[in-house]
């Protein structure tokens, strides 16, 4: 169950960018709370909270607490803008959810055993991260932080898909549902720069070069010729 997060919001009933612009000089940050079949809510939250929060991994798979008002609702993060530059948020979008609703959101991979696994220790191979977050489908109470992925058992060439990661009790992977078994680490050796070029074929001497493919070279001038020029 993913960890818990509260955010206490307020409600605002301007729009648009002055008044987003005025939220922003006063420490707040502009947001919208939507989804669940109500009506959308615009939403002031503190920005120094949620900076913080969102710098904790689990705050994008955890179900939040907005509170606003007299009441409160459960969402999920569904974007975030950043201004380009500066370290301020700028727009927060929330999704409503429903107890009995399933929902599909993207879930970090912990990938655990890369010191221990022999393609690694014993073979000099080296891990590759080929997926790093896959979308899952559950009920709002199901919702994992992340998914591991146990990797001490991998030799050079193995490979880890997405049917072989453990899923808690009724969570589903969305590419699987369609058929879409994807790698997501795999350990493989890395050539040198010297393995590259003794692997490379050798370049063919002049003699081994078929008489079609040699250029033609002038040919020197005897001794007799030379002379006989000078004569003349």
């Amino acid at each position: 169950m993913s960890t818990k997060f509260e955010l206490q919001a307020e409600l605002r009933t301007t729009k648009g960018t002055g008044a987003s612009r005025r939220l922003r000089h006063q420490g707040l940050v502009p947001a919208v709370l939507y989804g669940a079949g109500k009506e959308p809510v615009m939403l002031a939250l503190p920005h120094d909270k949620v900076w913080h929060d969102i710098h904790s991994e689990a705050f994008s798979t955890s179900i939040l607490t907005v509170r606003f008002g007299q009441g409160s609702d459960q969402a999920i993060l569904r974007d975030i803008q950043m201004h380009p530059f500066k370290p301020r948020i700028q727009h927060i979008d929330l999704q409503r959810i429903s107890a009995t609703e399933k929902l599909h959101i993207a879930v970090p991979l912990h990938f655990v055993g890369e010191d221990v696994a022999p393609g690694v220790k014993q073979q000099g191979g080296i891990v590759s991260h080929l997926v790093t977050e896959v979308d899952v489908s559950c009920l709002p109470n199901q919702l994992p932080e992340f998914l591991s992925v146990d990797i001490s058992g991998l030799h050079v060439g193995d490979s880890i898909h997405l049917s072989g990661i453990p899923l808690p009790e009724g969570v589903a992977l969305t590419a699987l549902t369609h058929g879409n078994d994807l790698a997501v680490v795999t350990v493989s050796l890395v050539r040198t720069a010297v393995e590259v070029e003794a692997a490379a074929p050798a370049e063919a001497a002049p003699s081994e070069v078929p008489a079609t493919e040699q250029k033609d070279v002038p040919k020197k001038e005897g001794k007799e010729s030379k002379e006989g020029k000078e004569g003349k």
